[in-house]
């Protein structure tokens, strides 16, 4: 374990001081001028070390990993920036971020998914590369981006849910989000279905979401789902039912939320819609009640 502090330590004092640095502990200082001179060192200072602490952990892979395998001050590191792809001439913009989770003590689960992001980010980018290439070659003049990153929605004793989102812009933008859900106890990776014992989930949350579209809209005529029962185009595809697979994630309320992309079930303006699911309403229909809290 010596050992080990000291190669933290080195690569500690090998981290390049950010800029912001100096911003960040004034400001601190400045807020607290009217406290003590102890107080006021110690607010600059704890400033700094969170400031090198998160710089190190976005430039530093061999920092992140040494945390992760020092008792309690690896608990607390679970999703780190390990890359970002960037680009930027004015007109075209890529900034890509790929999150990498740490200290699952499944390994095969957390190589696969660090695997996932970093592939699925690397395809972004170039698929970003060609679209722009041939946007130049056209002769066409334009603006193309993407942006994409990650949020962490749930982190607690059971679960750990993240979101990875991409945000892409020609003329208008289009977003998707797409989550894994984690049960940190257990060390696997858990799906829609895996929660109940049969699929007739889908009927029941699918008729608890056409509720609660039908109701958002009667409480804020601004709303629109594309819903039975709403004043749409005729047109537009109906929502019927989730697919099975249908994204979600668990909140820290230990609630089970449905997801729908853009333009999934409305207009493009209402953006990615959420619908949170009453537990008492799909209890009998679980295979497990050790995620989800009752009402």
């Amino acid at each position: 374990m010596d050992e080990k502090i000291e190669q933290m330590k080195q690569q500690y004092m090998d981290i390049p001081i950010p800029a912001e640095l100096d911003f960040i502990v004034n400001r601190a200082i400045q807020l607290h001028k009217k406290k003590s001179k102890r107080s006021m060192k110690w607010v600059a200072a704890a400033a700094a070390a969170v400031v090198i602490l998160v710089a190190g952990l976005n430039t530093s892979p061999a920092l992140a990993q040494s945390l992760s395998e020092v008792p309690y001050v690896g608990k607390i590191m679970k999703v780190l920036t390990f890359r970002a792809y960037t680009f930027d001439d004015g007109a075209h913009i890529a900034k890509i971020e790929v999150p990498i989770i740490t200290n699952i003590d499944n390994k095969t689960l957390e190589e696969s998914l660090n695997t996932k992001y970093l592939e699925e980010s690397k395809e972004l980018y170039a698929s970003f590369m060609t679209d722009m290439e041939k946007m130049k070659a056209s002769g066409k003049e334009g603006h193309l981006g993407v942006d994409s990153g990650y949020v962490v929605k749930t982190d607690n004793d059971l679960i750990l849910a993240v979101g990875r989102y991409v945000v892409n812009t020609v003329g208008s933008s289009s977003t998707t989000f797409q989550y894994d859900t984690i049960d940190k106890k257990n060390q696997l990776l858990i799906t829609l279905p895996s929660l109940f014992r049969d699929e007739s989930y889908v009927q029941t949350i699918s008729q608890n979401i056409k509720e609660q579209m039908l109701q958002r809209m009667k409480d804020d005529p601004s709303k629109v789902y594309w819903v039975e029962g709403a004043p749409i185009d005729a047109k537009m595809a109906i929502f019927k039912t989730i697919k099975k697979d249908q994204s979600f994630y668990i909140n820290a309320q230990n609630k089970l939320v449905i997801v729908f992309q853009k333009y999934e079930v409305t207009p493009g303006y209402m953006g990615v819609v959420e619908f949170v699911i009453p537990t008492n309403l799909i209890s009998e229909q679980l295979s497990t009640h050790a995620y989800l809290s009752p009402e």
